[in-house]
Formats: structure tokens, C-alpha cells, sequence
């Protein structure tokens, strides 16, 4: 039986090693990679050069695309790197570094979705609060708060893992270092040492998400009770973009990390991989600006000429 320090490096085998399929999912990472980095960079320069956006609901938009740009950065380059010159290895600390730094971000990104769903419940719900309840730099400590239980998150998830003896080898059946794939190499019993923690999690995340949901049922019940319809409808606006992300944050992520172990499939979890890991950056920064006029004419002003 092979332990945790007879490895020296992962084998990441989500993709067969034929050259053309190979070189296919190249040019697939390079087609999403960079409108991921234009559209995330564009909003960071953008919210960062504006003083008309200097407002905590930016300012949280702003974390987002960070956290956005930190986790595709930190598979798809080297995943592109595999596919081009055609190798699967990635050594045990480039692993470790991998899914530290990809838990760090999704979760703190979690964390930040939650953290601005309160911001538009109590813009909403609170309006006549909201310079009190989030000025004085309240939303920077927010968003501190965010940052720092992120990097709680994932050190404790990272030195957990890594600190499991593996007894199922060293293939992991996806193209980075995903948290579920490396505990599938766990020996049983040491599984089940890293079972509390994982439901430890799983409250914590439901607990976020019911918070984001009932923060949602309240900021509807507020917008019902304006009066016009323009009102209703300028109200509802400020708050479908965040919900969209958070929709498509959720759906891409919860179910590929709360489901099963008994439905885990090699294509399937490649397939929610890429959903949770590539969708969302690549579309977030798109989500917020089309219906954002704000930001529109901030990048507009950025343009020469």
C-alpha cells in the first residue's frame, strides 16, 4: 500500500492522451481563457479608475471578479500547458498549491455572493438604513470577513486532504486538482477522518445558501409593495444580475460537491468541473454589464479616443 509521501506527483487523466483531442482541448481553453481575463480585468480597471463607482455594491463587484479571475487562473493555464505538450503529470505541491488556491477562491467567492446578497436586501428592504448599516467602511470589513473565511476554508480543507494517507494510488480521474478526486485516493478509513470536516462544510454552505435565499424572499416581498410599476421594476433591476450569478453559481457548483459518491461518473464530473471551474468566471463579468448601464459608461470612458 502506497502512502501519502511515496507520491511524488498526480496524474490528471480527464482527458484521453490522443493528440488530437489533446491539442482540441488546447484551443478550447484558449478560446474561454481570455475573454475570462478580458471581461474580469476589464471590470476590476474599470470599477477601480471610475470615483462614480466608489460604492460598496461595486466595491463587492469588484471582489467578485478577483475571486473570479484567481480560480480560472489557477487550473487553466497548467491544463492548457498538459494539453500542449501532451503530458498529465502536475507534482504532489503543485497539487497542494492547485486546490488550495481553487478552494480558496470558489469559497471565498461563496462567501462574497452572500456577503452582497445582503447588500441588496438591505438596499431594498432598508434603504433608509444603508449608509449606516454599510458605510464607515462596513463593507470593506465584509468583505475582509469573506476574504478571511475563504482562507480558513480552504487551509483547513487543504491540510486535511493532504494529511490523508493515499491508498488508491495517484490518478485523478480530472484535468486539476479537485478536492472530491483526491479523496477518492484516501484509504477507507482515513475517509472517514475527513468526513466531519466535509459535512462541517455542507452546513456551512447550506447555511449560506438558505441565508442568500431568505435574504431573496424578503427583498421580493419588498419590491411587491412599491407602488408603480417603474418603481418595481428599477428595484427588481438593481438585484437580477446578482441573482443570476448567484443562480448560476449555485447550479454549476453545490450539486458537484453535495452529491453522492454512488453517481460519481468519470464524464460527469468532468463535465460539472467544467461547468462550476469555466462557466462562471467567463460569464459573470458578461451578466453584470449588460444590464448594468453604470459600468457600461465607466468602460466607455476608458476607451481611447
Amino acid at each position: 500500500m502506497s502512502n501519502t509521501s511515496s507520491i511524488t506527483q498526480f496524474l490528471l487523466l480527464a482527458f484521453t492522451d490522443t493528440q488530437e483531442l489533446l491539442l482540441l482541448h488546447f484551443w478550447l481553453f484558449l478560446g474561454i481563457y481570455p475573454v475570462a481575463l478580458l471581461g474580469n480585468g476589464l471590470i476590476i480597471t474599470t470599477i477601480a479608475w471610475d470615483q462614480h463607482l466608489r460604492t460598496p455594491v461595486y466595491f463587492f463587484l469588484l471582489n467578485l471578479s478577483v475571486t473570479d479571475l484567481g480560480s480560472i487562473s489557477t487550473i487553466v493555464p497548467k491544463a492548457m500547458g498538459n494539453s500542449l505538450w501532451q503530458t498529465r503529470a502536475i507534482s504532489y505541491a503543485g497539487c497542494a498549491a492547485q486546490l488550495f488556491l481553487f478552494v480558496f477562491y470558489l469559497s471565498a467567492e461563496f462567501f462574497l455572493l452572500t456577503v452582497m446578497s445582503y447588500d441588496r436586501y438591505v438596499a431594498i428592504c432598508e434603504p433608509l438604513h444603508y449608509g449606516t448599516l454599510l458605510g464607515s467602511g462596513a463593507f470593506v470589513h465584509m468583505a475582509a470577513a469573506a476574504w478571511g473565511t475563504g482562507l480558513l476554508y480552504s487551509v483547513l480543507h487543504t491540510a486535511n486532504t493532504f494529511s490523508l494517507p493515499l491508498c488508491q494510488g495517484n490518478s485523478v480521474e480530472q484535468f486539476f486538482c479537485e478536492l472530491p478526486q483526491i479523496l477518492k485516493l484516501s484509504c477507507s478509513d482515513a475517509y472517514l477522518r475527513a468526513f466531519k470536516l466535509l459535512v462541517f462544510s455542507t452546513f456551512v454552505i447550506l447555511g449560506c445558501f438558505v441565508f442568500i435565499v431568505v435574504s431573496y424572499v424578503q427583498i421580493f416581498r419588498a419590491v411587491l409593495r412599491i407602488p408603480s410599476e417603474q418603481g418595481r421594476h428599477k428595484a427588481f433591476s438593481t438585484c437580477l444580475p446578482h441573482l443570476a450569478v448567484v443562480s448560476l453559481f449555485i447550479s454549476t457548483g453545490l450539486f458537484a460537491f453535495l452529491k453522492s459518491p454512488s453517481i460519481s461518473l468519470p464524464s460527469l464530473d468532468l463535465v460539472l468541473a467544467v461547468l462550476y471551474s469555466l462557466v462562471p468566471p467567463t460569464l459573470n463579468p458578461l451578466i453584470y454589464s449588460l444590464r448594468n448601464q453604470e459600468i457600461q459608461n465607466a468602460v466607455w470612458k476608458l476607451m481611447p479616443g
